[in-house]
Order: structure tokens, then C-alpha cells, then sequence
């Protein structure tokens, strides 16, 4: 006694193999309909297999490889805009302070420079000084150096130079908007890092928002230590100073630019069809 089993394809017929040995049993169609409908079966359970694939792959927004490429370009645009803004940070180069350089009638005279987190004051000797610069420096020239790191974090007390007091107020607030467009900019690296990682273009519009952001904030803490550097020279009248904006200064400033350009070009990367994309084929339609 033979012992059949029935199989049911897709389309709902149904289908009974033949058995080796026995010519084997088979529903209305013969062995050739049964062996192409338990074929049509298992043919239909691998496609729904494959579909089910892709549509995995397509919610989860797949990269291309031009994709990728424009991405890591836009992230490199990023990445020197952290470079310069921690070079500009963490320097003391951010002002330099010079009195006259006859002022104290001697053969050396002191100059200084600071910038968020510390200040130094250097001894030069005039005979190194250009004879056509009025005021002792530049701070590059050699001489002995002594460089302090600033209380406003510590003790809150202000720091006092060529009989002129610091404004910690506005130093602290500068100091603290600088640390937070750090904090943004490493947000901002995790999400690209994501993006890249799992092929998910959605992280681009929080980096983006990142990336702009702590641009925006170290253009503010540059603008906030500008207005410290003046409420530090009107503190005082006695000693005459010369003040200049020194390189740590520019880095801060290309790096906030920088920085607003690479959270912008993140942003157009994450929008579903670029500009120039959308208004072409408008152009070529009507020409």
C-alpha cells in the first residue's frame, strides 16, 4: 500500500510527485504538470525570498558608489574645518599685545600674546626689533618666554597685564562656545561614520545640522573674544598698547567658514534630488 502525499503550488492546484519505482500517482495534468508545479512551488518561494530582499535593501536607502564617493569628499571639506578649528583652539596665538618698544628705556622690552586658555609674555631685545616697527615684537622673534594658564576656570579670578584686567566673563563664554562647536563637530563625525558605516542616508541631515551649527558657534566664540580684547584694553590707560589679531585668529575663522560649507554640502547630498537634477530636464523640456 502506497502512502501519497499532496503538495499545493501557489496557484492552488494540486500537485502529487511520483513515486521511483512505482510509474507513482498524480493529480489531473500527469507527472510532467505535477514535477513543473512542485518546480513552480519551490521557484515561487525563492522569488518571494529575493523581493523580500530588495525591499530590505531599498528602505534601508542604499548608498551608490558615486554616492559614497561625494560623501567622504564632503566629510574630508568637514574634516579640515575640525583640523583648523582645534589647531586654532588650542594655541595662545590669538592676540598679540606690544607697548612701544623705547617705552621703558632699555635695551629689551615685553610683548604678549593669549588666547583662550592661557597667556604668555615674552622678553625681546629691541636691537632684533625692525627699526621701522614702533612697537616691541612680533612674538615669533626669540627671547625668553614665561606662559601662564589663565584662572577664570579655576579660581575665577581675572588676570592682569601691562596694569590691564581681563573681562572673564566674555573670555569664559568664548571658551565655552568654542568646547561646544567641538562637541557638535564630533556628533557630527559619528553620524557621517553611521552613514557611511550602514549605508543610511539619513544620518546626513543631522550631521549637516551638526557641522553648520558648530561653524555658526565658532564664528561667535571668534566675535565674543574680539569684544573680551577691547573691554581688556579700555581697562587701563596707563601703559599704550598695540594690538593685533594674530594666526590662531585665522584658523578659527576658516575653519567656522569651512565648516558651514561642509554642513551644507551634507545637506544637499541628503535631499532626495539635487537641485540642478530637478530643473534640467525643465530645460530641456521647453528648449
Amino acid at each position: 500500500m502506497w502512502s501519497t502525499f499532496f503538495l499545493t503550488d501557489e496557484e492552488g492546484r494540486t500537485v502529487v510527485p511520483g513515486t521511483a519505482g512505482a510509474g507513482g500517482m498524480a493529480a489531473p495534468g500527469g507527472p510532467a504538470q505535477g514535477a513543473g508545479g512542485l518546480a513552480s512551488l519551490m521557484g515561487g518561494r525563492s522569488t518571494f525570498g529575493g523581493n523580500k530582499r530588495r525591499r530590505t535593501t531599498s528602505a534601508g536607502h542604499a548608498m551608490s558608489e558615486a554616492q559614497e564617493g561625494k560623501i567622504k569628499l564632503a566629510f574630508f571639506v568637514a574634516i579640515v574645518g575640525v583640523v583648523l578649528t582645534v589647531l586654532g583652539v588650542g594655541t595662545e596665538f590669538w592676540v598679540e599685545l606690544a607697548p612701544p618698544k623705547n617705552f621703558y628705556n632699555n635695551q629689551t622690552c615685553l610683548t604678549a600674546h593669549y588666547g583662550l586658555w592661557k597667556g604668555c609674555t615674552k622678553t625681546l631685545w629691541v636691537s632684533d626689533i625692525d627699526p621701522e616697527r614702533e612697537s616691541c615684537g612680533p612674538a615669533e622673534l626669540p627671547g625668553e618666554s614665561n606662559c601662564t594658564y589663565f584662572k577664570f576656570f579655576t579660581t575665577g579670578e581675572n588676570t592682569v597685564m601691562f596694569q590691564k584686567t581681563t573681562h572673564k566673563n566674555l573670555n569664559v563664554a568664548a571658551a565655552m562656545l568654542a568646547l561646544f562647536s567641538l562637541f557638535l563637530m564630533v556628533m557630527g563625525a559619528i553620524c557621517i561614520t553611521m552613514a557611511l558605516s550602514k549605508e543610511i542616508l539619513f544620518f546626513l541631515k543631522p550631521a549637516s545640522i551638526c557641522f553648520i551649527l558648530s561653524g555658526v558657534l565658532v564664528l561667535m566664540a571668534l566675535l565674543v573674544f574680539h569684544q573680551s580684547v577691547l573691554s581688556f584694553l579700555a581697562s587701563d590707560h596707563t601703559v599704550p598698547l598695540h594690538h593685533e589679531l594674530s594666526w590662531s585668529v585665522s584658523c578659527i575663522g576658516c575653519a567656522g567658514a569651512v565648516l558651514i560649507v561642509g554642513g551644507i554640502l551634507f545637506l544637499l547630498l541628503a535631499l532626495p534630488c539635487s537641485p540642478w537634477q530637478r530643473c534640467l530636464p525643465h530645460k530641456e523640456g521647453s528648449s
